[in-house]
């Protein structure tokens, strides 16, 4: 894996985790809109894009160590693949190997 692909993966994992927070934060909410912000979770550290995302989405996304959500555009095609359209965001998947497993590592949830 090159540097730009393991700072991609690194990016993308620290705005997994900081949605991770956010879920916490947004479960008032979410009982009664069903829905909640989250950041783009795209390896651009500097994107501070929001996105609102149904809970059961996000629960049955982040039931995917390798999937990431992220605003239109902002997917990385030589390391991921969209996998899902909404209007608002797209869900990409990491590529098999080293994209993935680097996704794998700092994830709270696939441990």
């Amino acid at each position: 894996m090159d540097e730009r692909q393991e700072r991609l993966g690194r990016n993308e994992a620290l705005h997994r985790s900081i949605n991770e927070r956010l879920e916490e934060l947004n479960e008032p909410f979410a009982a009664i809109t069903a829905t909640f912000a989250v950041v783009c979770e795209c390896g651009d550290a500097s994107c501070v894009e929001q996105l609102t995302v149904g809970v059961n989405d996000y629960e049955r996304i982040r039931s995917d160590p390798d999937a990431f959500i992220v605003h239109p555009g902002h997917d990385a095609p030589d390391v991921e693949e969209v996998v899902e359209a909404r209007d608002e965001y797209v869900v990409v998947r990491k590529r098999p190997r080293e994209p993935a497993a680097l996704a794998r590592e700092p994830d709270e949830r696939s441990r």
